[in-house]
């Protein structure tokens, strides 16, 4: 079987200080490093997803700001391939699919933020298209959400979107268990 690690949007503005921080956000880009590292010592395919939001009502990812950098934890090592995204789900109008297929990927192991948009929306289409997907479930935050005058937690967020995840579009799983069922090479 051929895997690969997806991380999704792990870039700045997520992150204390940043225009959009996420609830643990801190936590999950430590976990995401942790699998990364063993991705990379595997030697297993890694491809970074990097959301730009271009326009004027951008309220955060704006091209050639800082929040718009991936964070340091999980940066590119210039081997492995960048997409670039304008839109929550990472297929959309780029050439994911296509860098998939000519991969012949069969798991996609996703990590990343948001877990209630961009992680969520990605998965799902991924699922459609095909693939087997295991998600990191301690790599990934979200945010607080507002329905009316109600604020949903930002770790409940997270839990409700992959428990709807869990079964029908995903394996969820920890960091710990996904690492442990890696190869070294």
């Amino acid at each position: 079987m051929t895997r690969l690690l997806l991380l999704i949007d792990i870039q700045r503005d997520y992150f204390p200080g940043g225009r959009h921080p996420l609830v643990g956000s801190d936590a999950a880009a430590d976990a995401a490093a942790r699998l990364l590292g063993a991705f990379r010592a595997t030697g297993e395919r890694v491809v970074h997803v990097q959301h730009i939001w271009d326009g004027p009502d951008a309220a955060f990812f704006e091209s050639e700001t800082p929040g718009v950098e991936f964070d340091a934890r999980v940066a590119p090592d210039g081997q492995e391939h960048v997409i670039v995204k304008h839109e929550p789900n990472a297929f959309l109008d780029t050439g994911l699919e296509s860098l998939l297929r000519a991969a012949e990927v069969d798991e996609i192991v996703v990590a990343g933020m948001m877990t209630s948009m961009c992680v969520d929306a990605t998965v799902r289409a991924a699922s459609d298209l095909g693939f087997i997907l295991a998600v990191a479930q301690d790599a990934c935050a979200a945010p607080d959400l507002m329905l009316g005058d109600v604020t949903v937690p930002g770790a409940q967020v997270h839990t409700a979107f992959l428990a709807a995840l869990a079964g029908t579009y995903a394996r969820v799983a920890p960091v710990d268990a996904l690492i442990g069922e890696l190869s070294v090479v």
